[in-house]
């Protein structure tokens, strides 16, 4: 199988690579870039840990390949802070307990993001409906949700 040249905008820098066509975005986000906080964790795209912003929708980079993604936006969790600081949402989670052992943060975060640009004043139920589709095996979603309501009051 030939490789094929591709270039994405990823965290507001363009990247280029030779990549399989067959090559899933989360591992070229991993292994080509070396952006580690975009998680595989299931390999059946129920979990959302690889959960990434893609021209501002969240998706889970396991159901992408990367050559889909070829002149297109990425935003990883490495592009949540701006100068140092912590986007609102991450210091949500911080300051709300939002989470334990941390593996599916990085997924729940870009996952409100997405929630947060198309509804900046949530539910409880919006919230919960907007992270439904990642798993947490730790925290039973109430700090989650307090973080992501934490940040909303915060943009």
């Amino acid at each position: 199988m030939g490789t094929q040249s591709i270039s994405i905008k990823v965290n507001g820098a363009e990247q280029t690579g030779e990549v399989e066509a067959r090559l899933l975005l989360v591992h070229f986000i991993r292994e080509d870039l070396g952006l580690t906080g975009t998680h595989i964790g299931c390999d059946t795209s129920h979990c959302g840990a690889c959960t990434v912003i893609l021209d501002g929708k969240a998706v889970k980079s396991c159901t992408v390949f990367a050559v889909q993604a070829a002149g297109k936006e990425v935003q990883t969790i490495e592009g949540m802070t701006t100068n140092g600081e912590l986007h609102p949402l991450q210091e949500g989670f911080m300051e709300e307990h939002g989470l334990q052992c941390g593996f599916c943060t990085p997924g729940m975060i870009m996952s409100s993001k997405a929630l947060l640009q198309e509804n900046s004043n949530p539910t409880e139920e919006e919230i919960r409906i907007g992270i439904s589709g990642n798993l947490c095996r730790c925290t039973g979603y109430v700090n989650i949700v307090k973080a992501v309501q934490y940040a909303a009051a915060k943009i």
